[in-house]
């Protein structure tokens, strides 16, 4: 089970550290498959360290206005995010966030961009909320709004959104009792696939970096969305 977790923190970590996310959506379904129970503490640990990573080198690139607007919508979603956890199965959880992330792909590839004001900020930052305190993945609202910024701005803000909004859903998730022990000690041993899979990311963040940070940030939204789907089928197929 923890090789093939740590293979696909490695890959998520490879494609955050080029598109700016991409962790939880690679990494989430797989771990939620190995084990359900780990979800959504131990890819919530990872999402807390990758970031820094990224900071130490592109701190500068951070919109910290951008991110003020994110993490006041975040805050009440978060809290939402908490009920979902509680009241609502793992399965239906995956359904319904890969449905919303597949609608925000086929929305954002028809237009030429998405406004980013202080409106779709706060909303992204309010649904990033609820689906990263519920499933550990809160990367494609924010991400879409950012799609047309350029890639050391997109990776540093956010950056530092997720390493915010890991801090609080950690807060969250135990104070309702939802973040066990050995999802926090998973979480910890999966850091070291992250580190690796984050330098391996160099060459790519050169690539990406070239006006391919759009078209990359669309291809990983709508493939982890069909990775949620395929995850929450095979899980209610396979007991059967």
């Amino acid at each position: 089970m923890l090789i093939l977790a740590s293979l696909a923190v490695f890959v998520g970590a490879i494609v955050q550290g080029g598109v700016g996310f991409g962790l939880g959506l690679v990494g989430a379904p797989v771990l939620t498959i190995l084990d359900p129970g780990l979800m959504p503490g131990a890819i919530q640990v990872v999402n807390l360290t990758l970031p820094l990573f990224t900071l130490a080198a592109e701190w500068r690139k951070v919109d910290w206005r951008g991110l003020g607007f994110a993490i006041l919508g975040r805050i009440p979603g978060s809290v939402l995010g908490a009920f979902i956890i509680v009241y609502i199965s793992v399965y239906s959880r995956g359904i319904f966030v890969a449905v919303m992330v597949l609608v925000a792909v086929a929305l954002t590839a028809r237009a030429l961009s998405v406004p980013r004001n202080g409106v779709t900020i706060t909303s992204a930052g309010f649904v990033s909320g609820v689906t990263g305190t519920a499933t550990g993945i809160g990367g494609p609202p924010i991400a879409l709004v950012y799609q047309n910024a350029k890639g050391p701005q997109i990776r540093a803000t956010l950056a530092m959104f997720f390493f915010l909004s890991a801090a609080q859903s950690l807060a969250i998730l135990a104070l309702v009792d939802e973040l066990p022990a050995r999802a926090l000690a998973t979480g910890a041993i999966l850091i070291v696939p992250m580190v690796l899979g984050f330098l391996v990311s160099g060459p790519l963040r050169r690539y990406l970096d070239g006006g391919k940070v759009r078209v990359g940030v669309l291809v990983v939204a709508a493939a982890s969305a069909a990775a949620l789907i395929a995850q929450n089928v095979i899980t209610q197929v396979l007991p059967t």
